[in-house]
């Protein structure tokens, strides 16, 4: 290969660990900077798509320790969506009274008009579900198995040690064997840990989601009527629809994440992939029917 396909090669791979805080920096800047619609678009279905394939992930990772930089990922990804509220929520603002429901981008308009369509009170009934299963399931039963798995985790810690020092002394593993096992139960127990701490942010940015939504409400009502002398009905229009396609945009996300990290979490005793496992449920009533079939012969 010539010398000079390789130099942008091996900057991409020197650069590869620079991502994530030149990531950090951008999220703390658009906090404060205005965005335009069409890189809203972009960054609201690249949210999207990060979250499907973190969900994805966990499906089929072998063990959770095979994922064990999901809880800083969990923490980009909460950063990433509070960032894209606080952005989406300045173009609703600010451009809802003059633009319509094209104030925040062509996906957060998709989103409001598949959900309310001609009748708005059905979209905020179908609305207000989700919000309420998000809110009230996933995201609590999510951080309540983060705390579960946490504590169990730490205290079986000292026994799951003296067993790998029984079974050294008994001579059934090597040194070898026993310091990797009691790294991995070290770092098992870091990953739990971690994840607890993690979970608590994702329940803060679903309240997060919800305070901001009453502002895009009250405050679109407030611009709209106020700032830009539509008539009241009208700006109640654009600015549900609005606020039920940003709410959804970023609820959705928040909906995988929070099924991803309940996932993770409750295969903590798993060696073999979400997938396999429910195949092999299936499996089992044709096993026995089998083996019912062998028996009347």
């Amino acid at each position: 290969m010539p010398p000079s396909a390789d130099g942008p090669r091996s900057w991409l791979r020197e650069s590869r660990g620079m991502l994530f805080p030149v990531l950090i920096v951008a999220s703390v800047v658009a906090l404060v900077t205005p965005l335009p619609p069409m890189l809203m678009d972009l960054l609201l279905a690249a949210n999207i798509t990060a979250s499907v394939l973190i969900l994805l992930t966990t499906v089929y990772v072998g063990r959770p320790l095979e994922f064990s930089s999901f809880p800083a990922l969990l923490l980009g990804t909460t950063l990433a969506r509070l960032v894209l509220n606080v952005a989406s929520t300045r173009l609703v603002l600010t451009r809802g009274g003059s633009d319509g429901t094209q104030a925040a981008g062509k996906v957060i308009e998709a989103f409001g008009q598949f959900v309310t369509g001609d009748q708005i009170a059905v979209g905020i009934v179908i609305f207000s579900i989700i919000v309420a299963i998000q809110f009230l399931v996933i995201t609590k039963g999510a951080t309540r198995i983060s705390e579960v798995a946490a504590r169990f985790a730490l205290d079986g810690l000292p026994g799951k040690q003296m067993a790998i020092d029984a079974d050294l002394n008994a001579g059934s593993i090597t040194h070898e064997q026993a310091r990797q096992r009691r790294d991995d139960l070290i770092r098992q127990a870091d990953f739990y840990a971690a994840m607890d701490g993690a979970s608590k942010f994702v329940r803060g940015d679903a309240v997060a989601g919800l305070v901001i939504m009453v502002i895009n409400i009250v405050g679109g009502l407030y611009m709209g009527v106020f700032e830009n002398d539509m008539p009241i009905g009208e700006a109640a229009d654009v600015f549900t629809r609005l606020t039920i396609g940003d709410g959804l945009v970023s609820q959705v996300p928040a909906f995988l994440i929070s099924l991803a990290a309940g996932l993770i979490v409750t295969r903590s005793s798993s060696e073999s992939n979400l997938r396999r496992d429910v195949v092999g449920l299936f499996d089992i009533p044709k096993s026995c029917s089998s083996r019912q079939r062998f028996c009347r012969r």
